[in-house]
C-alpha cells in the first residue's frame, strides 16, 4: 500500500464490514491501524487479501517511530527488472532483424515470442496479480489497465512492444517509488540525528552508556563538546552553544546554561554539559514533530480531495471511451478491428489517473517537510494550502512580538555625582531577594555590575508596592510609583521623569531611603529583533497585522509603534480576544491568530489558522494551534505564507501537467498513431514529472 489510490480501494473494500471501530492510514509508514474485535478483524484482513495485498502484523506497533518506518524499499527487485529489460531489448532486436527476412524463420519468431513472454513474466508478476484482483472486483486501477493492455498487445502479435511496455512500466514504477520515498522520509531522517545511546549516571555515581530508549525520565545524562544531544532535558551544569537547527530551524547556535531546555538531535558545540532528562525517547520534541507531520500527511487537503473525486469519475469515463473506440471506430473511421482494439488498449494506458492522483500528496508532503526543517510544524495539508488566503494576522504582544520577559532597560541615579556602582549594589541586594518579575529583571540587569550583592536584614515584601530591608544598616525600599507617593517622596522633577518612562511603556521601581529617592530602575518587555522585519514582510504580502493584548493601552501603543503595527486592541481578556478574532474574520476574511499563552487558546481555536509560539508557548496553546513555530520567531509567519503560495503554484502546475499530457496523448490515440510505447511514457512520464516537480519544494529556501 503506497499510494492514495490503493488507500481508497482498501477503504471501499472495508466499507461493507460492520464493527470496524477505527481505521487510520499512514502512507508515509505504509501502515494501516485497524481497531476491531477479533472476528471482525479477520473479516477485514480477508477483504484486504482478496484485493491482492498481503497484510502483515507490525511488531511493536506502539513503539517509537523509526527513520525506516516501512518494510522493504524502492530498490527491491532491481536485478529482476534489469533482466526483464534485457529480454525485452533482445526481443526488439530479433523483431528488427526478422522484419526484412520474412516469415520463414519460425524458430527465431518463437525465440522472439519467448523472450517477450519472459520479459513480461519477470517485470509484470505484481502488476498482473493486482490487476487480476482489481478486475475481479470491478475496479479499473493502473494495474488492471496495464494487465489488459499488455495481454491484448501480446495476443495481437505485438510481442516486443508488449514486453518493452511492461519492463519500462515496472522500472518507471521503481523510480517513482524511490522519488516518493524521498518525500516521505524527508522528516523521518531527522530522527536519525538523535544518538542511539547516551552516557547516563548510575546509582553508584559512575557513568555508563545505555540505549536512549531505556533511559528513564529524571536520569542525569552527560554529553561532550561536538556530540548530539540524545534526549530532551534541562541543563544542570555547564554552559555551551547549542545548534538547534534540526528542531527550530535556527541558523545560529544558541547559548544555554543551567535551567535552559535542550532538545534531542541538537548539537552541543562548545563545552561539556550535564542535564536531567525530561521526556522519554518516544516523547521527545523531535519524535513529536515527526508524529505531528505524519498525522498531517494522513489528512486530506482541499486540492487532494478534489483530485480524488475527479479521478473517481474520470477513470470510468475513459474506460467507456476506450470501449467506444474499440467498437465504433471500425464503423465510423474505417479502422480494422485489430487496429481499433490496439488503439483502445493504448488509450487505456494513457488515461490512467496515477499522475493526477499522486501529484497532490507528494507536493503536500514535500511542503510539510520543508516547513518542519525550518522549525515550522504544520498540523495538516489543509493549513499549508489555506495560509496563502490569509488577509489578517492577529498578534498577541507578550512572547510573540516581544521577548516575553521584562528586562532592565535603564538604571539611573537621581542625584548628580552619586556613586552608581554603590547604588546598583544596594538595589541588587533588595531585588535579588524577591521573586517578583520586576525584581527579577532588575537583579538580572544589575548582576553584571556587582560582583557580590550586599547582605539584607529585616527583608519584607509589601504587596502591590515593592520590597524593603536594611542593607549595610541603612533602611531602604525598592518601591513602585504608588508607594513613593504614599511616602511623600515625589517631586515635580521626579514625576516628569516617571511620566517619560510610563509613556514609553516601562514599569518603574525606585530605590529610596528615608531622605528620598536615590535611583530609578526602568523595566520593560522589549520587542524581539525580528518582529519589525516580520511585520513589514506580512504587509508586503498583503496581510494586515493587528495586535491583541491584555496589557495596558500605553504599553501596547509603544510596542506596536516599534513593530510597525498601526491597529491594536489592549486590555483584552481571553473572551475579548475571541470576540476580536471573530470581528476580524467578518471584516477582513481569513484570519490567523498568533499567541503563546493559555489566554490565547480560545482565539487560536477560533481563527482560520492558529499559530503557537512553541519554545515559550504553553501546551494548551500548542494543542489548540494549527501551526507551531518552534523557535518563537515571528518571521516564520511570512515564511509559511510564502511556502503556502509556492506549494499552491506547484499543485496547479502538477494538475495542469498531468491533464495536459493525458489530453494530448488521448487525442493522438484516437485520431493519430499513438503506440503502446507512447502510452507508457504518457502515463509514467507524467507521473515522474509531477513527482519530481513536487520534490522541488524540499530544495527551496
Amino acid at each position: 500500500m503506497d499510494c492514495a489510490v490503493e488507500e481508497g480501494e482498501i477503504r471501499r473494500a472495508l466499507a461493507p464490514i460492520a464493527g470496524i471501530e477505527g481505521l487510520r492510514f499512514d502512507l508515509g509508514q505504509r501502515t494501516l491501524s485497524l481497531a476491531a474485535a477479533p472476528p471482525v478483524l479477520e473479516a477485514a484482513l480477508a477483504a484486504i487479501r482478496s484485493m491482492g495485498f498481503d497484510p502483515q502484523p507490525l511488531a511493536g506497533a506502539a513503539a517509537a517511530p523509526t527513520p525506516h518506518g516501512h518494510h522493504g524499499h524502492a530498490g527491491e527487485g532491481l536485478p529482476r527488472l534489469l533482466a526483464s529489460l534485457l529480454c525485452a531489448l533482445a526481443a526488439e532486436a530479433l523483431a528488427f532483424f526478422l522484419a526484412p527476412a520474412g516469415p520463414g524463420l519460425q524458430i527465431l519468431q518463437l525465440a522472439e515470442m519467448g523472450l517477450a513472454a519472459a520479459a513480461i513474466a519477470l517485470a509484470g508478476f505484481d502488476t498482473y496479480k493486482k490487476g487480476f484482483y482489481a478486475l475481479r472486483a470491478g475496479r479499473l486501477n493502473i494495474n488492471a489497465l496495464m494487465a489488459v493492455a499488455v495481454t491484448g498487445a501480446f495476443l495481437a502479435g505485438q510481442w516486443p512492444e508488449a514486453a518493452m511496455v511492461m519492463a519500462l512500466y515496472a522500472i518507471a514504477e521503481l523510480i517513482e517509488a524511490r522519488a516518493v520515498d524521498r518525500a516521505r522520509n524527508a522528516i523521518k531522517s531527522l530522527l536519525a540525528m538523535a544518538p542511539e545511546d547516551a552516557e547516563v549516571r548510575q546509582a553508584d555515581g559512575s557513568w555508563a552508556r545505555q540505549l536512549t530508549a531505556s533511559v528513564a525520565v529524571g536520569a542525569r545524562v552527560r554529553i561532550r563538546p561536538g556530540e548530539r544531544i540524545p534526549l530532551d532535558g534541562v541543563i544542570l551544569t555547564g554552559t555551551s552553544a547549542i545548534d538547534q537547527a534540526p528542531v527550530t530551524g535556527e541558523s545560529l547556535p544558541v547559548d544555554k546554561g543551567p535551567g535552559d531546555e535542550v532538545y534531542a538531535g541538537t548539537i552541543n558545540q562548545a563545552a561539556a554539559l550535564e542535564f536531567r532528562v525530561t521526556a522519554a525517547a518516544s516523547d521527545s520534541t523531535l519524535a513529536r514533530i515527526i508524529h505531528a507531520v505524519e498525522e498531517a500527511q494522513a489528512s486530506r487537503a482541499p486540492t487532494q480531495r478534489f483530485v480524488d473525486r475527479f479521478a473517481a469519475i474520470y477513470t470510468p469515463a475513459v474506460f467507456a471511451l476506450a470501449l467506444a473506440v474499440a467498437l465504433l471506430t471500425p464503423w465510423l473511421m474505417g479502422y480494422g478491428w485489430l487496429q481499433a482494439l490496439y488503439k483502445a488498449l493504448v488509450l487505456l494506458v494513457i488515461a490512467c489517473p496515477c499522475a493526477l492522483v499522486i501529484s497532490t500528496p507528494v507536493t503536500l508532503v514535500s511542503g510539510l517537510a520543508a516547513a518542519a526543517r525550518r522549525g515550522i510544524l504544520i498540523k495538516g495539508g489543509v493549513y499549508l494550502e489555506q495560509a496563502r488566503l490569509l488577509k489578517v494576522v492577529a498578534l498577541d504582544k507578550t512572547g510573540t512580538v516581544t521577548q516575553g520577559q521584562p528586562v532592565l532597560v535603564e538604571f539611573a541615579p537621581v542625584a548628580a555625582g552619586a556613586d552608581r556602582q554603590q547604588l546598583a549594589r544596594l538595589a541588587l541586594a533588595l531585588a535579588s531577594r524577591s521573586d517578583h518579575p520586576v525584581s527579577l529583571a532588575i537583579a538580572r540587569g544589575l548582576a553584571a555590575e556587582c560582583a557580590q550583592p550586599a547582605e539584607v536584614h529585616d527583608f519584607a515584601a509589601a504587596v502591590g508596592r515593592g520590597v524593603q530591608g536594611a542593607v549595610d544598616g541603612l533602611p531602604l525600599v525598592l518601591a513602585n510609583h504608588r508607594w513613593i507617593e504614599e511616602r511623600g517622596q515625589c517631586s515635580a522633577a521626579l514625576e516628569a521623569g516617571l511620566a517619560l518612562h510610563e509613556r514609553a511603556g516601562r514599569t518603574v521601581a525606585m530605590l529610596a531611603d528615608a531622605s528620598g529617592v536615590l535611583a530609578i530602575c526602568a523595566v520593560a518587555d522589549t520587542i524581539k529583533p525580528s518582529s519589525r522585519q516580520a511585520v513589514a514582510e506580512l504587509k508586503a504580502l498583503g496581510i494586515t497585522p493587528v495586535m491583541l493584548t491584555g496589557d495596558n493601552l500605553t504599553t501596547a501603543q509603544v510596542i506596536a509603534a516599534q513593530a510597525g503595527i498601526t491597529e491594536l486592541r489592549a486590555d483584552l481578556l481571553p473572551e475579548h480576544k475571541l470576540a476580536a478574532v471573530r470581528e476580524l474574520q467578518q471584516r477582513f476574511g481569513p484570519t490567523a491568530m498568533v499567541g503563546d499563552g493559555i489566554n490565547d487558546a480560545p482565539a487560536l481555536a477560533q481563527s482560520d489558522i492558529g499559530f503557537a509560539m512553541g519554545a515559550a508557548g504553553t501546551h494548551t496553546a500548542m494543542e489548540a494551534a494549527d501551526v507551531v513555530v518552534m523557535n518563537d520567531e515571528l518571521g516564520r509567519l511570512p515564511e509559511t505564507v510564502r511556502l503556502s503560495r509556492r506549494t499552491r503554484g506547484v499543485l496547479l502546475q502538477n494538475i495542469a501537467l498531468a491533464l495536459g499530457i493525458k489530453t494530448a496523448f488521448l487525442l493522438a490515440a484516437v485520431f493519430g498513431s499513438a503506440t503502446m510505447w507512447m502510452a507508457v511514457f504518457a502515463d509514467m512520464g507524467a507521473s515522474l514529472l509531477v513527482v519530481f516537480n513536487g520534490l522541488r519544494l524540499l530544495r527551496g529556501k
